[in-house]
Protein backbone atom coordinates (compact mmCIF):
# COMPACT_ATOMS: atom_id res chain seq x y z
CA UNK A 1 0.00 0.00 0.00
CA UNK A 2 1.04 3.61 -0.84
CA UNK A 3 0.57 5.61 2.21
CA UNK A 4 3.81 8.36 1.83
CA UNK A 5 4.97 10.20 -1.53
CA UNK A 6 8.26 11.76 -1.93
CA UNK A 7 8.03 14.31 -4.34
CA UNK A 8 10.80 17.33 -5.16
CA UNK A 9 9.75 20.79 -5.25
CA UNK A 10 12.90 22.82 -6.82
CA UNK A 11 11.19 26.18 -8.37
CA UNK A 12 11.70 24.55 -11.95
CA UNK A 13 8.55 24.96 -14.25
CA UNK A 14 9.04 20.58 -14.62
CA UNK A 15 7.20 20.73 -11.15
CA UNK A 16 3.76 21.41 -12.19
CA UNK A 17 3.76 17.89 -14.21
CA UNK A 18 5.19 15.95 -11.17
CA UNK A 19 2.71 17.24 -8.57
CA UNK A 20 -0.19 16.83 -10.75
CA UNK A 21 1.05 13.23 -11.22
CA UNK A 22 1.74 12.27 -7.47
CA UNK A 23 -1.78 13.77 -6.51
CA UNK A 24 -3.12 11.47 -9.17
CA UNK A 25 -1.43 8.66 -6.88
CA UNK A 26 -2.23 9.81 -3.76
CA UNK A 27 -6.26 10.92 -4.42
CA UNK A 28 -6.51 6.97 -5.47
CA UNK A 29 -4.17 5.70 -2.48
CA UNK A 30 -5.64 8.30 0.55
CA UNK A 31 -1.65 9.18 0.97
CA UNK A 32 0.80 11.81 2.12
CA UNK A 33 2.64 13.85 -0.20
CA UNK A 34 5.93 15.15 1.23
CA UNK A 35 7.16 18.04 -1.32
CA UNK A 36 11.01 18.40 -0.47
CA UNK A 37 13.67 21.13 -1.59
CA UNK A 38 16.70 20.92 -1.15
CA UNK A 39 18.50 24.35 -1.27
CA UNK A 40 21.99 24.29 -2.13
CA UNK A 41 25.14 25.37 0.43
CA UNK A 42 26.31 28.29 -0.92
CA UNK A 43 29.23 28.43 0.61
CA UNK A 44 30.33 25.27 0.02
CA UNK A 45 29.49 25.56 -3.53
CA UNK A 46 31.71 28.83 -3.61
CA UNK A 47 34.76 27.03 -2.28
CA UNK A 48 34.78 24.51 -4.36
CA UNK A 49 33.74 26.65 -7.65
CA UNK A 50 36.73 28.67 -6.19
CA UNK A 51 39.35 26.01 -5.90
CA UNK A 52 41.92 27.13 -7.72
CA UNK A 53 42.98 30.40 -5.19
CA UNK A 54 41.15 32.99 -6.56
CA UNK A 55 41.12 34.54 -3.27
CA UNK A 56 38.56 35.50 -0.49
CA UNK A 57 37.32 38.37 -2.66
CA UNK A 58 36.18 36.11 -5.37
CA UNK A 59 34.67 33.61 -3.28
CA UNK A 60 32.45 36.24 -1.04
CA UNK A 61 30.78 37.30 -4.42
CA UNK A 62 30.32 34.03 -5.68
CA UNK A 63 29.24 32.68 -2.34
CA UNK A 64 26.16 35.88 -2.58
CA UNK A 65 25.11 35.44 -5.99
CA UNK A 66 24.76 31.54 -5.59
CA UNK A 67 22.81 32.62 -2.35
CA UNK A 68 20.35 35.02 -4.33
CA UNK A 69 19.98 32.75 -6.50
CA UNK A 70 18.96 29.64 -4.13
CA UNK A 71 17.01 31.98 -2.31
CA UNK A 72 14.96 32.78 -5.33
CA UNK A 73 14.48 29.09 -6.68
CA UNK A 74 13.60 28.40 -3.10
CA UNK A 75 10.67 31.46 -3.27
CA UNK A 76 9.49 29.93 -6.59
CA UNK A 77 9.25 26.32 -5.11
CA UNK A 78 6.99 27.09 -1.77
CA UNK A 79 4.83 29.37 -3.64
CA UNK A 80 4.06 26.59 -6.20
CA UNK A 81 3.96 24.13 -3.16
CA UNK A 82 1.45 26.55 -2.08
CA UNK A 83 -0.46 27.51 -5.15
CA UNK A 84 -0.95 23.82 -5.95
CA UNK A 85 -2.26 22.61 -2.21
CA UNK A 86 -4.60 25.95 -2.61
CA UNK A 87 -6.26 25.18 -5.80
CA UNK A 88 -6.25 21.04 -5.05
CA UNK A 89 -7.66 21.70 -1.59
CA UNK A 90 -5.14 19.52 -0.38
CA UNK A 91 -4.93 19.57 3.89
CA UNK A 92 -1.17 20.60 5.04
CA UNK A 93 -0.02 17.81 8.13
CA UNK A 94 2.85 16.93 9.52
CA UNK A 95 0.78 13.97 11.12
CA UNK A 96 -2.11 11.75 10.60
CA UNK A 97 -5.33 12.28 10.77
CA UNK A 98 -8.58 10.82 10.56
CA UNK A 99 -9.60 12.13 7.58
CA UNK A 100 -9.12 9.60 5.17
CA UNK A 101 -8.16 12.17 2.03
CA UNK A 102 -4.66 13.18 0.87
CA UNK A 103 -2.38 15.38 2.52
CA UNK A 104 1.05 17.56 1.78
CA UNK A 105 3.75 18.45 3.91
CA UNK A 106 6.76 21.12 2.68
CA UNK A 107 10.43 19.47 3.34
CA UNK A 108 12.94 21.84 3.15
CA UNK A 109 17.56 20.55 3.57
CA UNK A 110 20.31 22.51 2.90
CA UNK A 111 23.01 20.38 1.20
CA UNK A 112 23.37 17.88 -1.50
CA UNK A 113 20.41 16.86 -3.33
CA UNK A 114 21.08 13.51 -3.84
CA UNK A 115 21.69 13.26 -0.20
CA UNK A 116 18.92 14.24 0.94
CA UNK A 117 16.27 12.71 -1.60
CA UNK A 118 17.88 9.42 -0.45
CA UNK A 119 17.89 9.98 3.11
CA UNK A 120 14.04 11.10 2.45
CA UNK A 121 13.18 8.36 0.32
CA UNK A 122 14.26 5.68 2.33
CA UNK A 123 10.77 6.56 4.61
CA UNK A 124 8.96 6.68 1.64
CA UNK A 125 6.48 3.84 -0.28
CA UNK A 126 6.95 5.68 -3.78
CA UNK A 127 9.41 8.40 -5.15
CA UNK A 128 7.67 10.73 -7.96
CA UNK A 129 10.70 12.34 -10.01
CA UNK A 130 10.42 14.31 -13.26
CA UNK A 131 12.84 12.97 -16.10
CA UNK A 132 16.13 15.19 -15.68
CA UNK A 133 16.75 18.32 -17.41
CA UNK A 134 19.20 20.22 -19.51
CA UNK A 135 18.88 23.17 -17.23
CA UNK A 136 16.69 23.11 -14.69
CA UNK A 137 14.91 20.71 -12.44
CA UNK A 138 15.99 17.35 -11.07
CA UNK A 139 19.32 16.33 -12.11
CA UNK A 140 20.14 13.24 -13.75
CA UNK A 141 22.92 12.39 -10.82
CA UNK A 142 20.06 12.70 -8.36
CA UNK A 143 17.48 10.59 -10.27
CA UNK A 144 20.85 8.03 -10.62
CA UNK A 145 21.24 8.16 -6.83
CA UNK A 146 17.68 8.17 -6.02
CA UNK A 147 17.16 4.98 -7.73
CA UNK A 148 20.42 2.93 -6.84
CA UNK A 149 20.28 3.87 -3.16
CA UNK A 150 16.80 5.02 -1.75
CA UNK A 151 15.56 1.07 -2.36
CA UNK A 152 11.72 2.58 -3.08
CA UNK A 153 10.07 2.46 -6.52
CA UNK A 154 10.23 5.52 -8.42
CA UNK A 155 7.67 6.93 -11.51
CA UNK A 156 8.83 8.82 -13.49
CA UNK A 157 5.79 10.97 -15.68
CA UNK A 158 5.62 12.12 -18.61
CA UNK A 159 5.76 16.06 -19.62
CA UNK A 160 2.32 15.63 -20.13
CA UNK A 161 0.65 14.88 -16.28
CA UNK A 162 -0.84 12.04 -15.50
CA UNK A 163 -4.47 12.99 -13.76
CA UNK A 164 -5.35 9.39 -13.31
CA UNK A 165 -3.80 6.23 -12.39
CA UNK A 166 -3.08 3.80 -15.05
CA UNK A 167 -5.39 0.84 -15.40
CA UNK A 168 -3.72 -0.69 -18.25
CA UNK A 169 0.22 -2.03 -17.14
CA UNK A 170 2.86 -2.88 -19.09
CA UNK A 171 5.43 -5.00 -17.62
CA UNK A 172 9.12 -5.18 -18.88
CA UNK A 173 10.35 -8.30 -18.18
CA UNK A 174 13.42 -9.63 -18.00
CA UNK A 175 14.44 -12.83 -15.79
CA UNK A 176 16.69 -10.82 -13.07
CA UNK A 177 16.45 -9.33 -9.63
CA UNK A 178 16.14 -5.74 -11.11
CA UNK A 179 12.82 -6.37 -13.25
CA UNK A 180 11.80 -8.44 -9.47
CA UNK A 181 11.96 -5.78 -7.00
CA UNK A 182 10.68 -3.16 -9.66
CA UNK A 183 7.49 -5.91 -10.12
CA UNK A 184 7.04 -6.23 -6.26
CA UNK A 185 7.27 -2.20 -5.92
CA UNK A 186 4.44 -2.62 -8.93
CA UNK A 187 1.99 -4.00 -6.84
CA UNK A 188 0.07 -1.19 -5.67
CA UNK A 189 -0.31 -0.28 -9.31
CA UNK A 190 -0.92 -3.70 -10.24
CA UNK A 191 -3.82 -4.72 -7.29
CA UNK A 192 -6.07 -2.32 -8.88
CA UNK A 193 -5.26 -2.41 -12.52
CA UNK A 194 -7.81 -3.91 -15.06
CA UNK A 195 -5.21 -5.18 -17.54
CA UNK A 196 -1.43 -6.39 -17.27
CA UNK A 197 0.86 -7.07 -20.16
CA UNK A 198 3.92 -8.78 -20.20
CA UNK A 199 6.16 -7.60 -22.44
CA UNK A 200 9.45 -9.47 -23.15
CA UNK A 201 12.26 -8.58 -25.99
CA UNK A 202 14.30 -11.81 -28.17
CA UNK A 203 17.00 -12.08 -26.77
CA UNK A 204 19.91 -15.01 -27.69
CA UNK A 205 20.30 -16.45 -24.80
CA UNK A 206 17.73 -17.47 -22.16
CA UNK A 207 13.92 -18.42 -22.52
CA UNK A 208 11.56 -15.68 -22.16
CA UNK A 209 8.76 -17.41 -23.46
CA UNK A 210 8.91 -19.80 -20.52
CA UNK A 211 9.64 -17.28 -18.17
CA UNK A 212 6.98 -14.77 -19.30
CA UNK A 213 4.62 -17.93 -19.20
CA UNK A 214 5.78 -18.60 -15.51
CA UNK A 215 5.40 -14.97 -14.44
CA UNK A 216 1.55 -14.76 -15.88
CA UNK A 217 0.68 -17.37 -13.81
CA UNK A 218 1.99 -15.80 -10.79
CA UNK A 219 0.40 -12.48 -11.42
CA UNK A 220 -3.21 -14.53 -12.20
CA UNK A 221 -3.74 -14.78 -8.43
CA UNK A 222 -4.21 -11.63 -8.30
CA UNK A 223 -7.41 -11.27 -10.25
CA UNK A 224 -6.39 -9.35 -12.77
CA UNK A 225 -6.50 -10.33 -16.52
CA UNK A 226 -2.85 -11.08 -17.80
CA UNK A 227 -1.69 -11.60 -21.22
CA UNK A 228 2.10 -11.53 -23.15
CA UNK A 229 3.04 -9.77 -25.91
CA UNK A 230 6.86 -11.62 -27.23
CA UNK A 231 8.29 -9.08 -29.18
CA UNK A 232 10.73 -8.89 -31.65
CA UNK A 233 13.50 -5.93 -31.97
CA UNK A 234 13.76 -6.09 -36.12
CA UNK A 235 16.91 -4.48 -36.05
CA UNK A 236 15.85 -1.73 -33.68
CA UNK A 237 16.81 -0.81 -29.85
CA UNK A 238 15.60 -2.78 -27.02
CA UNK A 239 14.06 0.85 -25.66
CA UNK A 240 12.21 1.83 -28.69
CA UNK A 241 10.58 -1.95 -28.87
CA UNK A 242 9.79 -1.82 -25.54
CA UNK A 243 8.86 1.99 -26.32
CA UNK A 244 6.52 1.20 -28.75
CA UNK A 245 4.59 -1.87 -27.57
CA UNK A 246 4.18 0.49 -24.06
CA UNK A 247 2.34 3.43 -26.19
CA UNK A 248 0.26 1.47 -28.18
CA UNK A 249 -0.99 -1.37 -24.79
CA UNK A 250 -0.37 0.70 -21.83
CA UNK A 251 -0.74 3.21 -19.74
CA UNK A 252 2.18 2.33 -17.47
CA UNK A 253 5.57 1.05 -17.95
CA UNK A 254 6.90 -1.08 -15.09
CA UNK A 255 10.85 -2.07 -15.70
CA UNK A 256 13.87 -2.83 -14.02
CA UNK A 257 17.56 -2.15 -14.75
CA UNK A 258 19.31 -3.22 -18.40
CA UNK A 259 22.30 -2.16 -19.41
CA UNK A 260 25.81 -3.78 -19.08
CA UNK A 261 28.63 -4.91 -16.63
CA UNK A 262 29.44 -1.76 -14.39
CA UNK A 263 26.72 -0.95 -12.18
CA UNK A 264 25.59 2.27 -13.16
CA UNK A 265 25.87 1.46 -16.97
CA UNK A 266 23.55 -1.29 -16.07
CA UNK A 267 21.53 1.27 -14.54
CA UNK A 268 21.52 3.87 -16.56
CA UNK A 269 23.26 3.23 -19.74
CA UNK A 270 21.46 1.86 -22.93
CA UNK A 271 17.61 0.77 -22.36
CA UNK A 272 17.07 2.35 -18.90
CA UNK A 273 18.22 6.29 -19.92
CA UNK A 274 16.22 5.46 -23.35
CA UNK A 275 13.09 4.59 -21.53
CA UNK A 276 13.12 7.41 -19.47
CA UNK A 277 13.94 10.02 -21.84
CA UNK A 278 11.65 9.50 -24.63
CA UNK A 279 8.83 7.37 -22.63
CA UNK A 280 5.02 8.63 -23.86
CA UNK A 281 4.10 6.81 -20.56
CA UNK A 282 4.65 6.95 -16.76
CA UNK A 283 7.44 4.23 -16.08
CA UNK A 284 7.47 2.93 -12.82
CA UNK A 285 11.21 1.54 -12.05
CA UNK A 286 13.39 0.15 -9.14
CA UNK A 287 16.72 -1.35 -8.58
Amino acid sequence: MIKTILVPATGSERDAAVFTAALSVARRFAAHLQFLHVRPDAAALAVSLSADGSGATMVGGLMNRLEAEAALREERASQAFRGFCERQALAIREAPSPDAGPSAQWLREIGAEPQWFVEHGRLSDLLVIARPGEDEGISLDTLETALLESGRPLLIPPPTPATAIPETIAIAWKNSPHAARALTGALPFLSIAKQIVILTVGEDTGSPEEEADRLVTSLRWHSVPVSIRHLESDGRTVAHTLLSAAANDAALLVMGGYGHSRLREWIFGGVTLQVLRHADVPVLIMH
